[in-house]
């Protein structure tokens, strides 16, 4: 063989002539693609007024010194134009893209993640948080249409959740805690946590303070209504009906007035216990 497998580059033979021609050739070729960075790999016609040293992936459909180099490598070197051709896992830096690609054997493409089993963007991940990001904000965004973000777990008993922290210790907790019912948790301390809300999963129904709701809306504990001057009560269609609120100016009868979507009527609480 008179050249290297994967960059063809010429071998010096016995008894060569000029000696120093073919070296400079393997050189230059070496110069070109190690640590590869080129310019562009939009362009099909050669700059004008190229420097020395140049590097551009021809784009297809390549003209003038670069016909027929499609998909090539072409390094400007000592006044002339050299293709090379690329192979199979080759990288690039493409500066105009301020990006990476890599070229798979048939055209030069942007690198993935699909087999990336660990990834940290500006921050360290481990065998456990396999996705680490330090940023201000992330975006998830829409591709002409909605955008969901799904969380899922292997079984009912497991968890699928949100878990927001303060300095690393959880303080609250937001999905599937251990079966299918959501509920929205929170800590004072990372270890103990109070059960704000849980909507059970197969009946709807909401519960405050309690993990077994048993109507529409379960209130385990103290209810509290704001007091509010009858004459300063918003109108009752704004409101609409089924509207409730302590009224705190009825001659200091407990009263609780209700909407009915056209009127506030005003109960005492021996009408409400009746």
């Amino acid at each position: 063989m008179d050249f290297s497998a994967k960059l063809v580059l010429p071998y010096l033979l016995p008894n060569q002539a000029q000696k120093h021609v073919t070296l400079n050739e393997s050189l230059r070729a070496l110069d070109a693609l190690v640590q590869l960075s080129v310019i562009s790999r939009s362009e099909v016609t050669p700059p004008a007024s190229p420097e020395d040293g140049d590097r551009y992936i021809v784009a297809d459909g390549g003209t003038s010194a670069w016909a027929g180099w499609d998909g090539h490598v072409a390094s400007f070197q000592d006044g002339s134009w050299r293709g090379h051709v690329p192979q199979a896992g080759w990288m690039a830096w493409v500066e105009a893209d301020n990006g990476q690609v890599v070229f798979d054997g048939s055209a030069w493409i942007k690198p993935t993640l699909d087999a990336a089993s660990i990834w940290g963007i500006n921050a360290t991940a481990d065998a456990f948080n396999r996705l680490a990001v330090r940023a201000p904000a992330s975006l998830f965004d829409h591709e002409d249409g909605g955008h969901q973000l799904k969380i899922n777990k292997a079984s009912e008993s497991d968890t699928a959740s949100l878990l927001f922290q303060t300095g690393y210790s959880a303080r609250a907790e937001i999905g599937l805690v251990g079966n299918d019912d959501f509920k929205i948790k929170v800590s004072a301390d990372g270890a103990t946590f109070s059960n704000s809300i849980c909507v059970q999963s197969d009946s709807g129904f909401i519960g405050i303070g309690t993990d077994s709701p048993t109507a529409h809306l379960h209130l385990n504990g103290y209810l509290r209504l704001n007091e509010v001057a009858l004459t300063d009560l918003t109108p009752p269609a704004q409101v609409g009906a089924g509207a409730i609120i302590w009224v705190s100016d009825e001659g200091g009868i407990p009263s609780l007035a209700v909407s009915d979507g056209a009127n506030w009527r005003v109960l005492s609480l021996g009408e409400i216990i009746a």
